[in-house]
């Protein structure tokens, strides 16, 4: 189910997984690729009868939503997500203003020049950033809703300096003390802004949060991934005053140990389920 920060919705309908790849091929673009996968929220009274009585009369069909989204890529002048959903949804609803509201979401395709040229690249990741704005009619403005942007899919991997001892022990406790674990840590984040101006930074405020991730990871001896993720929210709100909010959610994946010898060599495997789940949530 969809979510909307403006609150719950009677209907909504749009479309998803729209791929658009931008490619400036001159040579000297800061950012020759430019990829994203992009769902496209509308709601509003008028799509009401289309629900009720299958009159489609004043209806933008998906597909052209699908058109507008990949077509219009071609007229974005910017690089980062969050000044191309503003530029999605501004538009939009300026050619639609039967259009009450709309929700624009991007996640990027993420392609790296590979070393000696600027005309070879190859994929990235596995993190993709993502950007998500909601606007709606307020009068004859328009009003922004909600400006958030994101970092899905973190792959961490730490050798040693994490551990997980002193917890609750009684007839379910099975987990031994560990005090020095290669820890396998997934996590996404997400934050808001606190205005929709100090969205728009060309993608200065993602790389720094990708920058803190990986810097804070690797810097502390931790006693929990719940305190991995304090620090890197304490961090990220103490450096970016252009952030609000932000919220974190990690997988423990620590690999299956099969053989060690020692604290200093073994074999391990991919984690089975289940895995554990940690969130946090820090405002200003």
């Amino acid at each position: 189910m969809q979510q909307f920060a403006s609150g719950w919705k009677q209907n909504y309908y749009g479309k998803a997984d729209v791929i658009a790849y931008r490619l400036r091929r001159d040579g000297h673009s800061p950012c020759p690729v430019f990829g994203a996968s992009v769902m496209m929220l509308l709601y509003g009274d008028a799509f009401w009868p289309t629900y009720t009585k299958g009159d489609n009369t004043n209806l933008v069909a998906t597909d052209s939503m699908k058109n507008f989204i990949q077509r219009e890529t071609l007229n974005f002048p910017g690089n980062d997500l969050e000044s191309y959903t503003r530029f999605l949804a501004e538009k939009f609803m300026h050619i639609y203003p039967l259009t009450e509201g709309i929700q624009v979401s991007a996640t990027e395709v993420p392609y790296h020049s590979i070393p000696g040229g600027t005309m070879a690249f190859a994929p990235a990741g596995p993190e993709r950033a993502t950007a998500r704005l909601e606007m709606r009619r307020n009068g004859a403005e328009l009003q922004t809703v909600e400006a958030c942007s994101g970092i899905q899919g973190f792959r961490l991997l730490r050798l040693g300096g994490s551990a997980f001892y002193g917890f609750v022990r009684d007839q379910y406790t099975t987990l031994p003390d560990i005090k020095n674990r290669p820890l396998h840590m997934w996590l996404d984040l997400e934050w808001l802004y606190s205005s929709l101006e100090s969205s728009c930074t060309n993608g200065k405020t993602t790389a720094r949060v990708r920058e803190i991730v990986q810097q804070v990871f690797q810097s502390f001896e931790s006693g929990s991934i719940q305190e991995v993720i304090y620090q890197i929210g304490g961090k990220m709100l103490a450096e970016l005053p252009e952030i609000s909010e932000v919220h974190l959610e990690a997988n423990n994946r620590t690999w299956d140990t099969i053989t060690e010898a020692g604290e200093t060599l073994g074999v391990f495997t991919e984690a089975r389920p289940p895995f554990g789940v940690l969130g946090l949530r820090m405002k200003r």
